[in-house]
């Protein structure tokens, strides 16, 4: 006859395996370290609360030969998971993963806090790492910062990845979406360095509202350029201040007069991108509108008029802001209206 140990173990352990598989309580990560003993990850199993990690648990993993088949990285469980929920998970390599979500147009200062969460970094120095001219050499990108090369889209990353995997990953991105032989074929015939392509996409990326205006939108700078005249882009002005005006001044233009990035003061294109640009923006900067535009204003519903000449660009602000002061005048008169006469006793 068997000891009644013998047969007791392994039924208590068949049972804690298959019980109470997901488990119940709060979601808790864990994180296997490379080269960590089997040991060390049960003691953190157990200090988690995710499951009571004592030697029947052990003696499981080892006899079914979990033990020694742990994959690194950072995994998600429910407090109360079942044995074989966990070592299927921590066998398999099935990770804990996040979400990265960079809309088109966000800069470095936008970039930074989001990807700052899921690192573990202070924003300011992940914005300062991401802006080192020394990054965007370890990068491969031509700078003069990562700020632009950072493809926009929504990345699913594995929990506790590093930031450079995650950077790696976006400048990959970056590469593989936008310079197709046929862009870098356009850029060499526009006579445009990846840099200028990109600083100039990134302009007409914050500047225009509309999509199927990004080509005359580019025309204009373009045209501007050509002519010698200076861009006049107020989105490098709001770069250069380092947060968004909601209405831009000329106080605001005059406060970074010296900053490299102050297309009013200086001619040409600034020292390098101002956001990470869409392939609509970059498409835009490469086959540009054959027009003769240099003025555009926008309306109020995001969308621009576009001039040759100065005293036509004049003509349109004027109306645009007349149109709004006489939207003003009825918004006064239609809310006078809905007011009750002061004169008129009330109701009884």
């Amino acid at each position: 006859m068997k000891p009644r140990w013998i047969i007791i173990i392994p039924a208590l352990i068949a049972t804690a395996a298959c019980g109470n598989d997901t488990g119940d309580g709060p979601v808790r990560r864990v994180t296997v370290r490379p080269g960590a003993s089997f040991s060390e990850i049960a003691d953190s199993l157990d200090s988690k609360g995710i499951l009571d990690a004592n030697p029947l648990f052990r003696g499981w993993a080892r006899v079914t030969g979990a033990a020694g088949d742990v994959k690194a990285g950072t995994y998600e469980f429910r407090e109360g998971a079942g044995w074989r929920k966990v070592l299927d998970d921590l066998t398999a390599g099935r990770v804990a993963s996040d979400r990265l979500v960079v809309p088109e147009g966000w800069d470095i200062g936008r970039i930074a806090p989001a990807l700052a969460r899921l690192a573990g970094w202070s924003t300011d120095s992940l914005a300062a790492y991401m802006l080192d001219s020394a990054t965007a050499a370890r990068f491969q990108v031509p700078g003069p910062t990562l700020e632009g090369y950072l493809y926009p889209a929504t990345y699913v990353v594995p929990a506790g990845a590093s930031v450079d995997s995650v950077l790696s990953r976006m400048v990959r991105e970056y590469r593989r979406r936008i310079w197709t032989p046929e862009r870098r074929a356009l850029a060499d015939s526009a006579g445009m360095s990846e840099r200028e392509v990109v600083t100039l996409a990134s302009i007409v990326e914050k500047e225009a509202k509309v999509a199927d205006e990004m080509p005359a939108m580019a025309a204009v700078y373009l045209n501007r350029m050509e002519i010698g005249m200076p861009l006049q882009a107020d989105p490098t002005i709001q770069y250069a201040l380092g947060e968004h005006q909601s209405r831009l001044l000329f106080s605001h233009i005059d406060s970074v007069a010296d900053h490299p990035y102050n297309t009013y003061r200086r001619r040409g294109l600034p020292p390098g991108p101002i956001g990470s640009p869409s392939v609509g923006a970059v498409d835009a900067v490469l086959d540009p509108a054959d027009v003769n535009y240099l003025y555009f204003v926008a309306r109020d519903d995001g969308s621009h008029v576009f001039n040759r000449h100065l005293v036509d660009h004049n003509a349109a602000i004027a109306e645009i802001r007349g149109g709004r002061r006489r939207a003003a005048a009825a918004d006064s008169a239609r809310a006078a209206a809905a007011r009750p006469d002061s004169s008129t006793p009330p109701p009884d």
